[in-house]
């Protein structure tokens, strides 16, 4: 999987595309559009976060990489890929629980809070790409 050089970028199945673990210093782009709404990044090798409409949406400690992120009414799915392992935070919704899927096998079920965030660990290496689906259960 390569990196995203443009830092964000429309898929043709309507995902989107963001996030650049290889840069040594930190990278953003704001405003955006998508599906009618504005999306913001801020990249590099120690975090990548990507905001929609001005709401927290992802994040990754360190920075990832990420391709084809869905986000739907029921949960979120995406291909990530870094250098090391990563603690990934996704906005979901407030005190709901979730099924977490890594590369298709179950890890729990995860509630998240009155902020509605869900942290995961993924564990990644560099050119090999981890698919995380979180589904409403």
């Amino acid at each position: 999987m390569a990196v995203v050089e443009e830092l964000l970028r429309n898929e043709a199945d309507g995902t989107v595309s963001f996030g650049n673990h290889k840069l040594a210093s930190k990278a953003k782009l704001e405003d955006f559009k998508s599906a009618g709404d504005l999306l913001k990044v801020k990249t590099y090798n120690e975090i990548t976060k990507l905001e929609k409409n001005g709401g927290f949406l992802y994040e990754s400690v360190p920075g990832t990489s990420v391709l084809h992120f869905s986000e739907k009414e029921d949960g979120v799915s995406f291909l990530v890929e870094g250098a090391q392992d990563a603690q990934i935070t996704v906005g979901l919704k407030d005190e709901t629980a979730y099924e977490v899927f890594i590369d298709d096998e179950s890890v729990g079920i995860m509630n998240t809070g009155l902020s509605g965030k869900l942290s995961i660990s993924v564990e990644l290496s560099e050119n090999k790409e981890v698919a995380v689906k979180v589904i409403q259960a």
